[in-house]
């Protein structure tokens, strides 16, 4: 009886003897604020300001390779921009058909076609 007595002090006085140390490790969760990049320097954790990663985001316009897969994807094949401005991208290209064909996207994001 007083073995099994032991080994529960013993087990209780490691236990309650370990709290302090883990205390100065212990940190607040934050989902997924910071990132680790590992390259040719090493280790490196960079923090992300989410917020402005999503402004970004939604301030950016329509990428001219954007407007290419846009046109791709209306039919157009060998597309190739020809022209940016701040309101439109044109694209030309060829039809099933072979023939010789232009399109423009606003530079808006999701590039609606004009």
């Amino acid at each position: 009886m007083s073995a099994k007595f032991l080994r529960a002090a013993l087990v209780t006085t490691l236990a309650l003897a370990g709290l302090p140390l883990a205390a100065p490790f212990a940190a607040p969760a934050s989902a997924q604020g910071i990132e680790l990049r590992i390259g040719p320097d090493g280790v490196r954790p960079v923090i992300r300001d989410r917020d402005l990663d999503r402004r970004d985001r939604r301030d950016r316009g329509c990428s001219p390779r954007e407007a290419e897969r846009a046109a791709a994807q209306e039919g157009l094949r060998r597309a190739e921009v020809v022209r940016v401005t701040d309101r439109s991208i044109t694209v030309r290209g060829f039809t099933r058909r072979g023939g010789p064909e232009q399109m423009r996207f606003a530079n808006r994001r999701g590039c609606p076609l004009i």
